[in-house]
């Protein structure tokens, strides 16, 4: 597999983060905040429960990277710990609320879309994948806006391919329904 620049350059950080590196580290962090925040928000559905995920995550991150052994890896590893913080989070929420219910309160300008425009598609795209349940907006973003295949994204959800597979085609189903109007 051909890795591209950005590959390289996140797999450079990570080792040199390893090892110490400050000024590595920070860059790391400015280079994956914004997406391991997306991804605690498909999770969670919750702009500020989803800050507080991510923001846990890094702790997390920063406390274990010296720990991770192969650069590529990073990518699968950081959006599994932030998958972790994110049930414990539904985990909390769930004995205070149903989750349904504050998924439903949510607005859906809370989504944000790499290279979103306001076009009318990609406001419907958007509402479609927020109606989504977290579980398949979560596969459905790992996998489709952040490349990590089948493999990757059942790392980062910790749960099993087929898992993924199938939540995949649930929510293309969900999603192809929605945008054609027959939802």
């Amino acid at each position: 597999m051909i890795r591209t620049r950005e590959q390289l350059l996140d797999e450079y950080l990570v080792a040199s983060a390893r090892v110490g590196d400050r000024r590595a580290l920070e860059l790391l962090a400015r280079r994956w905040h914004g997406k391991l925040l997306a991804h605690a928000w498909r999770c969670i559905g919750d702009a500020d429960l989803a800050r507080e995920a991510a923001q846990e995550g890094w702790v997390e991150i920063l406390r274990g990277i010296g720990g991770l052994r192969d650069e590529r890896a990073f990518p699968a590893w950081a959006f599994q710990i932030v998958t972790r913080r994110c049930a414990r989070r539904v985990g909390r929420l769930r004995r205070d609320r149903a989750l349904a219910a504050a998924a439903a309160a949510e607005p859906v300008e809370a989504a944000t879309l790499p290279g979103e425009s306001d076009a009318p598609a990609v406001a419907r795209l958007r509402a479609a994948l927020a109606d989504l349940p977290p579980d398949q907006r979560a596969a459905v973003g790992l996998f489709y806006l952040e490349d990590l295949g089948v493999a990757g994204t059942a790392t980062a959800l910790n749960v099993p391919a087929g898992t993924v597979k199938t939540r995949l085609m649930h929510a293309r189903r969900k999603l192809r329904a929605a945008l054609e109007g027959d939802a």
